[in-house]
């Protein structure tokens, strides 16, 4: 009664603190497993063979395949030929390429290549299709197996309770009705999407340019000496001089007769320029910076995240600037070093030379540039890259050779070919995401271990019997639907699958339906940007407001649910 008890409150703490704060979920999940740990509510060998899970080292590898597949040339090479004039074309061109490419390749690498030519078509206003590039990559991810990572945790946990994983196909059915009919709605409910013209950073807005005279009393002296190290309100993120563009702007750089020093931050404040004799204002003038200004938008959990631009070395740590700053639709001014970083910031940057070789980008941003951070594959490497994926998944369909060996084996051909390389690897290796898992799988053994998923799921029974299995499999989905709006997708899947299986046992009738409707469930997040980071991602990329994801969400989710609660119970019966 007392580990019940322990354990309970342990996820009461868990679900609190993944619902109310911004703690990262890594934290918050491997804290939680420590405690039960400690507690002696799991053993040393339950930690370890969760650690382990074969399905868990499944999904390991094919998040590293997914590196050296969202290179392939493939959808950047289509993506000029999506937008027309025609608007309901464009949105079927987008929609489906998007899903297509999401089904296989990370829908957050989708959106990233996708995001530059979408906002800057001439025919229509990006936020009338960056939230259908959204939603198009969500629901092209539930069609697969490695679609998307939640539909690789929850088959990590079948495996971990029976033995035995989702094939990779078995999402298909059940997904692409959901995508095409998600889509549909997406198109009749297109008129309620904002028409803005807000999205870009204007960057004249933020710009301010100032040329030093020959009689300056700022030559030959450097940038700290003359005090522009630090103004109030203004930031010098740039020097041009003749053909010459100094980016960043180190602190002993000295300045030279004739040099244009740009500056960022608040415009108004501009005044306090006039106290250095000898600099003239002039406006920027036209295309002088596009060549080395990059936009990026901050991924969950950076490290960056929740600190301010001149806490976290942001020039030495990226070779790059920050010019301007869009949070939740908004251009963010003043003394930007103050600014807090935030999750889903739209950041514009002036970068060095060295800004693209830095190893720590992946890891902090998504690069909606595409100039920026392209690697260009062969011919070569296209096709036959391409072609062993479409054997592996063919040997894995037809369970001649499992997933996993198969997708080493493709692992193995990108890094013979050149398309990844080790230390790539390396920096992508999703140890948070392995953290997260293994101490869910952890989690779930303990209640197993104090008998609470038995004490729930005869509860819930009791209360839902009269109903019968279909009432609790509906209830499992909106539950998950909720958890999903209200966190992480993937954090929504590890919280709900032990419940889902624990009720398909109390019902004595197949785990299966239960099992699909917590990865179909995870994946739902349409209402707001939070639930997941290709909506996060979009947000200021279009300017878009809380009310605007309801809006266009709202019809998405109904259908979407309808399909899978229709479905999923004929395709996976009791």
């Amino acid at each position: 009664m007392i580990d019940q008890l322990l354990i309970t409150g342990l996820f009461v703490i868990l679900l609190g603190s993944l619902i109310f704060t911004d703690w990262p979920a890594v934290g918050i999940f491997t804290c939680t497993m420590l405690a039960a740990y400690f507690l002696g509510l799991v053993d040393t060998e339950d930690v370890l063979t969760k650690a382990s899970n074969s399905g868990l080292m499944t999904l390991i590898i094919l998040l590293l395949v997914s590196v050296g597949l969202e290179k392939l040339s493939w959808l950047s090479r289509l993506s000029d030929k999506l937008i027309s004039p025609s608007y309901a074309l464009s949105l079927i061109r987008l929609g489906g390429v998007t899903a297509f490419f999401s089904a296989f390749v990370n829908n957050t690498a989708v959106v990233a290549t996708l995001a530059h030519t979408v906002r800057s078509n001439r025919y229509h206003p990006g936020s009338k299709l960056l939230i259908p590039l959204s939603y198009a990559a969500i629901l092209g991810g539930t069609m697969t197996l490695i679609g998307t990572s939640t539909n690789l945790i929850v088959s990590s946990f079948l495996q971990d309770a029976t033995g035995k994983g989702l094939a990779f196909f078995d999402f298909f059915v059940v997904g692409i009705t959901g995508t095409v009919l998600g889509m549909l709605a997406m198109w009749f409910g297109s008129r309620l999407l904002p028409v803005s013209e807000d999205g870009d950073i204007e960057l004249n807005e933020y710009l301010i340019e100032a040329e030093v005279g020959a009689d300056s009393g700022l030559v030959g002296r450097s940038i700290l000496e003359n005090g522009l190290r630090d103004l109030e309100d203004l930031f010098l993120v740039e020097i041009v001089r003749g053909e010459q563009l100094i980016s960043p702007v180190t602190p002993q750089e000295f300045i030279e007769a004739g040099d244009k020093l740009i500056f960022s931050g608040d415009i108004k404040q501009v005044s306090v320029l006039d106290a250095f004799a000898g600099l003239q204002l002039f406006a920027v003038e036209e295309g002088l910076l596009q060549e080395n200004m990059t936009e990026v938008i901050v991924m969950p959990n950076a490290s960056i995240e929740g600190k301010t631009i001149k806490e976290s070395a942001f020039r030495s740590q990226f070779d790059a600037a920050v010019v301007g700053i869009r949070r939740g639709g908004k251009r963010l001014s003043g003394k930007l070093g103050n600014i807090t970083i935030q999750a889903g910031d739209n950041l514009v940057l002036a970068v060095g030379a060295d800004f693209n070789e830095r190893k720590n980008l992946d890891k902090n941003f998504a690069v909606i540039d595409d100039s920026v951070g392209r690697i260009r594959t062969s011919p070569l490497q296209n096709y036959f890259i391409t072609g062993v994926l479409a054997v592996v998944v063919v040997l894995a369909t037809t369970e001649t050779v499992s997933l996993i060996k198969g997708m080493v084996f493709l692992l193995l051909c990108m890094l013979v070919m050149g398309v990844v390389r080790g230390a790539e690897l390396r920096r992508r290796f999703p140890f948070e995401l392995w953290l997260i898992i293994a101490s869910a799988l952890t989690l779930s053994q303990a209640l197993t271990n104090t008998g609470v998923v038995s004490v729930l799921s005869t509860f819930l029974h009791s209360h839902l019997s009269v109903l019968g299995p279909y009432a609790a499999l509906a209830g499992i989905y909106l539950g998950t639907l909720l958890l999903t709006e209200l966190m992480t997708n993937n954090a929504a899947a590890a919280l709900a699958f032990p419940i889902a299986f624990g009720l398909a046992d109390s019902f004595g009738v197949s785990h299966m339906p239960f099992v699909m409707v917590v990865a179909y469930g995870a994946s739902a997040s349409f209402l707001t940007p939070f639930g997941y980071t290709t909506n996060l991602m979009v947000q200021n990329l279009g300017g878009y407001s809380m009310g605007d994801y309801f809006r266009a969400g709202l019809p998405v989710s109904v259908v979407y649910s309808a399909a899978v609660l229709v479905l999923v119970p004929l395709v996976f019966p009791f």
